[in-house]
Protein backbone atom coordinates (compact mmCIF):
# COMPACT_ATOMS: atom_id res chain seq x y z
CA UNK A 1 0.00 0.00 0.00
CA UNK A 2 1.17 3.49 -0.83
CA UNK A 3 -0.33 6.55 0.83
CA UNK A 4 -0.86 9.82 -1.03
CA UNK A 5 -0.61 12.88 1.24
CA UNK A 6 -1.96 16.24 0.14
CA UNK A 7 -1.16 19.38 2.13
CA UNK A 8 -3.27 22.52 2.14
CA UNK A 9 -1.75 24.57 4.97
CA UNK A 10 -3.44 25.48 8.23
CA UNK A 11 -2.02 25.71 11.73
CA UNK A 12 -0.22 22.40 11.33
CA UNK A 13 2.24 24.13 8.97
CA UNK A 14 2.39 27.57 10.59
CA UNK A 15 5.71 29.16 11.51
CA UNK A 16 6.60 32.50 13.01
CA UNK A 17 7.70 35.07 10.46
CA UNK A 18 9.96 37.79 11.80
CA UNK A 19 9.32 39.76 8.59
CA UNK A 20 5.63 40.21 9.38
CA UNK A 21 5.83 39.60 13.15
CA UNK A 22 3.10 36.99 12.94
CA UNK A 23 2.43 33.33 12.23
CA UNK A 24 2.21 32.39 8.56
CA UNK A 25 1.60 29.10 6.76
CA UNK A 26 5.00 27.72 5.84
CA UNK A 27 6.21 24.65 3.97
CA UNK A 28 4.48 21.35 4.79
CA UNK A 29 5.93 19.56 7.82
CA UNK A 30 4.18 16.20 7.44
CA UNK A 31 7.19 14.52 5.79
CA UNK A 32 9.39 15.67 8.67
CA UNK A 33 6.88 14.29 11.20
CA UNK A 34 6.80 10.95 9.36
CA UNK A 35 10.60 10.82 9.12
CA UNK A 36 10.93 11.53 12.86
CA UNK A 37 8.42 8.76 13.57
CA UNK A 38 10.52 6.27 11.58
CA UNK A 39 7.53 5.21 9.48
CA UNK A 40 7.83 2.02 7.47
CA UNK A 41 5.43 2.55 4.56
CA UNK A 42 5.58 4.25 1.17
CA UNK A 43 4.06 7.68 0.69
CA UNK A 44 4.13 10.70 -1.59
CA UNK A 45 3.57 14.25 -0.35
CA UNK A 46 2.00 16.77 -2.71
CA UNK A 47 1.59 20.39 -1.62
CA UNK A 48 -1.66 21.77 -3.03
CA UNK A 49 -1.64 25.16 -1.31
CA UNK A 50 -0.41 27.11 1.72
CA UNK A 51 -3.52 28.68 3.18
CA UNK A 52 -5.17 29.17 6.51
CA UNK A 53 -8.39 27.19 6.19
CA UNK A 54 -10.46 30.35 6.79
CA UNK A 55 -9.06 31.58 3.46
CA UNK A 56 -10.07 28.47 1.48
CA UNK A 57 -12.64 29.09 -1.25
CA UNK A 58 -15.04 26.81 -3.09
CA UNK A 59 -12.55 26.86 -5.96
CA UNK A 60 -9.82 25.65 -3.57
CA UNK A 61 -12.07 22.82 -2.41
CA UNK A 62 -12.82 21.90 -6.02
CA UNK A 63 -9.06 21.80 -6.62
CA UNK A 64 -8.61 19.43 -3.65
CA UNK A 65 -11.40 17.20 -4.98
CA UNK A 66 -9.77 17.09 -8.44
CA UNK A 67 -6.43 15.99 -6.98
CA UNK A 68 -8.04 13.31 -4.82
CA UNK A 69 -9.98 11.98 -7.80
CA UNK A 70 -6.86 11.99 -10.00
CA UNK A 71 -4.66 10.24 -7.45
CA UNK A 72 -3.82 6.66 -8.40
CA UNK A 73 -3.75 5.79 -4.69
CA UNK A 74 -6.77 4.47 -2.79
CA UNK A 75 -5.52 5.70 0.60
CA UNK A 76 -5.26 9.46 1.01
CA UNK A 77 -4.35 11.75 3.89
CA UNK A 78 -5.01 15.49 3.70
CA UNK A 79 -3.44 17.92 6.16
CA UNK A 80 -5.78 20.86 6.56
CA UNK A 81 -6.57 23.81 8.79
CA UNK A 82 -9.07 22.99 11.50
CA UNK A 83 -11.54 25.86 11.07
CA UNK A 84 -13.04 24.63 7.79
CA UNK A 85 -11.97 20.99 7.74
CA UNK A 86 -15.59 19.73 7.88
CA UNK A 87 -16.51 21.86 4.85
CA UNK A 88 -13.72 20.29 2.79
CA UNK A 89 -14.78 16.85 4.02
CA UNK A 90 -18.34 17.57 2.89
CA UNK A 91 -17.08 18.72 -0.53
CA UNK A 92 -15.21 15.43 -0.89
CA UNK A 93 -18.30 13.47 0.17
CA UNK A 94 -20.46 15.36 -2.33
CA UNK A 95 -17.92 14.70 -5.08
CA UNK A 96 -18.32 10.96 -4.61
CA UNK A 97 -14.80 9.71 -3.99
CA UNK A 98 -16.37 6.56 -2.59
CA UNK A 99 -13.70 4.23 -3.96
CA UNK A 100 -10.99 5.80 -1.77
CA UNK A 101 -10.32 6.15 1.93
CA UNK A 102 -9.71 9.86 2.51
CA UNK A 103 -8.77 11.15 5.95
CA UNK A 104 -8.37 14.82 6.84
CA UNK A 105 -6.34 15.90 9.85
CA UNK A 106 -4.67 18.97 11.23
CA UNK A 107 -3.45 20.47 14.47
CA UNK A 108 -4.54 23.05 17.00
CA UNK A 109 -0.89 24.01 17.49
CA UNK A 110 1.75 24.09 14.74
CA UNK A 111 3.84 20.96 14.16
CA UNK A 112 6.96 23.07 14.82
CA UNK A 113 5.83 23.63 18.43
CA UNK A 114 7.17 21.29 21.10
CA UNK A 115 3.68 20.80 22.56
CA UNK A 116 1.93 20.33 19.20
CA UNK A 117 -0.80 17.78 18.69
CA UNK A 118 0.27 17.39 15.04
CA UNK A 119 2.26 14.14 15.38
CA UNK A 120 -0.51 12.45 17.34
CA UNK A 121 -3.20 13.55 14.88
CA UNK A 122 -1.12 12.53 11.86
CA UNK A 123 -0.49 9.11 13.44
CA UNK A 124 -4.19 8.57 14.07
CA UNK A 125 -5.02 9.71 10.54
CA UNK A 126 -2.46 7.33 9.04
CA UNK A 127 -3.93 4.39 10.90
CA UNK A 128 -7.43 5.43 9.86
CA UNK A 129 -6.43 5.78 6.20
CA UNK A 130 -4.98 2.28 6.22
CA UNK A 131 -7.75 0.48 8.12
CA UNK A 132 -11.10 2.17 7.49
CA UNK A 133 -13.33 1.24 4.56
CA UNK A 134 -13.58 3.66 1.64
CA UNK A 135 -15.15 6.97 2.62
CA UNK A 136 -14.26 10.42 3.92
CA UNK A 137 -13.23 10.91 7.54
CA UNK A 138 -11.76 13.47 9.92
CA UNK A 139 -9.15 12.28 12.44
CA UNK A 140 -8.57 14.63 15.36
CA UNK A 141 -7.73 14.13 19.03
CA UNK A 142 -7.66 10.34 18.83
CA UNK A 143 -11.16 10.13 17.37
CA UNK A 144 -12.55 9.51 13.89
CA UNK A 145 -15.44 11.70 12.74
CA UNK A 146 -17.94 11.81 9.91
CA UNK A 147 -17.47 15.24 8.24
CA UNK A 148 -21.27 15.69 8.24
CA UNK A 149 -21.48 15.15 12.00
CA UNK A 150 -18.59 17.10 13.51
CA UNK A 151 -17.74 20.60 14.60
CA UNK A 152 -14.77 22.41 16.04
CA UNK A 153 -15.50 23.52 19.59
CA UNK A 154 -13.58 26.79 19.88
CA UNK A 155 -14.12 26.98 23.65
CA UNK A 156 -12.62 23.54 24.36
CA UNK A 157 -10.23 23.78 21.40
CA UNK A 158 -11.12 20.34 20.02
CA UNK A 159 -13.42 18.56 17.62
CA UNK A 160 -16.64 16.94 18.79
CA UNK A 161 -19.43 14.90 17.23
CA UNK A 162 -22.76 16.58 16.58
Amino acid sequence: MKLHIFTTGGSIDKTYSTQVSDFVVGPPLVAEVLRDANTAFAYDVHELMRKDSLQLTDDDRAHIVEWVRASPQRHILITHGTDTMPETGLALLAAGVADKTVVLTGAMRPAAFKDSDASFNIGCALTAAQTLPPGVYIAMHGLIFDPARVRKNHTLNRFEAL
